[in-house]
């Protein structure tokens, strides 16, 4: 039970209380550049859930079972980007021969998900905190969805400052930028969740 009390745990915080986004600001990039549309935010929020989930499972295996044993452990953040690297170019495959429209909408943001530092921090965040196997894809799977929660929410917002009756000087870049914040401050509210 309390296996599973700490599984609850690290979902919910990863998804709300340590937002990868809104909280730790990590993936910053995708964030801003594919935000416009709710239905090209929502590709990326999925395909940076499945990398996040599928990069905390291997790079936990290529640390408990080749770096830690080896004495390599310095080594961490280049092999995990080596891994997050080969798990995008499979994604990145995937989508061009399956999903051809959202594979363009993404475009080059795709394979930015390679040096989103939100995957790697993902990683890295397993590994600090010691998390076992399952502990780790779900931290990866929870902070994909957080990451999607994030920009889906962001992006319904946009699409709403876009339409809206903005002063001059804050028309563009500079709105997009308060409503970030807005967001971010929202999330940060979360901080004070005890969770489990």
């Amino acid at each position: 039970m309390d296996y599973i009390n700490s599984l609850l745990g690290i979902l919910l915080s990863a998804v709300l209380t340590e937002n990868f986004i809104l909280v730790k600001f990590y993936g910053i990039c995708p964030f801003m550049g594919v935000s416009k549309k709710i239905d090209t935010a929502l590709g990326m929020g999925m395909a940076v859930t499945f990398v996040m989930a599928l990069a905390s499972a291997a790079t936990w295996a290529v640390n408990a079972f080749l770096l830690v044993p080896f004495g390599l452990t310095y080594m961490q953040t280049v092999a995990f980007i080596l891994v997050i690297a080969s798990i995008v170019q499979v994604v990145e495959m995937f989508l061009k021969k399956s999903v051809p429209a959202l594979y363009q909408a993404l475009g080059i943001f795709l394979p930015l998900i390679t040096t989103n530092c939100a995957v790697l921090g993902v990683a890295l965040v397993n590994v600090q905190k010691g998390y076992d196997f399952l502990q780790s894809v779900v931290n990866g799977a929870a902070g994909g969805l957080g990451f999607t929660l994030a920009i889906v929410l962001f992006a319904s917002l946009r699409q709403r400052v876009d339409k809206a009756d903005v002063p001059k000087c804050f028309q563009g870049f500079p709105i997009t930028l308060i409503a970030a914040g807005l967001l971010a401050l929202a999330f940060m509210g979360f901080s004070g969740l005890k969770v489990f």
